[in-house]
């Protein structure tokens, strides 16, 4: 009689890799945010605002528009409505005068009115310091309340941007194809002791040098440690302090 055959298990199904998605080693990582450091020390966010609630407005604004246009409508707006309860006397209309030059003002101003009423109505007036209640208010995504945790909370956190979106893809530091999933590894592989200006440093980096139609090589402190395919250069910049941006 013919023994009944060892039943053969299936194959195991390899685990998942548990590896952090980027190119770089975690000495070439705290290389290129040294470096970053010793370029910036204290890196300033381009959008100008006197405290969290402007802050947050400038943000909310900036979505499709420049800093600079941004900081151009709310320089004058920011004169009259600094807090919630001046913004909402203000009315949806007369908002919509100071920011006309922005894109998107009709729906942009009606989100201002409307994140002031609930910040007054459900936050007495404060601007909240958890990305869970931020994302709440009209017109507040993920990457608006990121900046604001960051920026006016000391709060560790990584907005990502289209600069950064680029960046973590074009030299293979945070490859992703949504901000998630770039802000998802960047958390993970950014030594603790650089993430609370991480974010500055790497979209300063994607506006002035490493930039979109061409990245600026030559003035690249960190082209040695690159290794995106499109670098034009080996040799690093002179690693100095810069002054901020004008």
């Amino acid at each position: 009689m013919e023994k009944p055959k060892k039943k053969i298990a299936a194959p195991r199904k390899p685990a998942r890799s548990r590896k952090r998605k980027t190119v770089y080693s975690p000495e070439e990582i705290h290389e290129i945010f040294r470096r970053f450091s010793v370029q910036r020390p204290e890196p300033k966010g381009e959008l100008d605002h006197v405290n969290a609630f402007t802050l947050l407005v400038a943000v909310v604004l900036s979505a499709q528009a420049t800093d600079a246009g941004v900081n151009k409508a709310t320089r004058d707006l920011f004169k009259v409505a600094d807090t919630p309860e001046k913004m909402l006397a203000l009315g949806e209309q007369k908002v919509g005068e100071y920011i006309r030059t922005i894109g998107l003002w009709r729906n942009k101003a009606k989100n201002v009115i409307a994140l002031s009423e609930a910040l007054i109505r459900d936050h007495g007036s404060q601007v909240p310091d958890s990305r869970e209640a931020l994302v709440t208010l009209p017109g507040v995504g993920r990457k608006t309340a990121n900046v604001v945790l960051n920026m006016s909370f000391g709060q560790p956190t990584m907005a990502v941007d289209t600069h950064i979106l680029r960046i973590g893809n074009r030299i293979g530091l945070a490859p992703g194809k949504t901000p998630e999933q770039v802000e998802d590894t960047l958390v993970k592989i950014i030594p603790d002791e650089f993430m609370r200006h991480a974010h500055h440093w790497l979209i300063l980096h994607g506006r002035y040098v490493c930039k979109a139609r061409k990245p600026d090589c030559p003035a690249c402190v960190i082209a040695d440690i690159c290794k995106s395919a499109e670098k034009t250069s080996e040799i690093p910049a002179p690693l100095m302090k810069l002054a901020p941006q004008a």
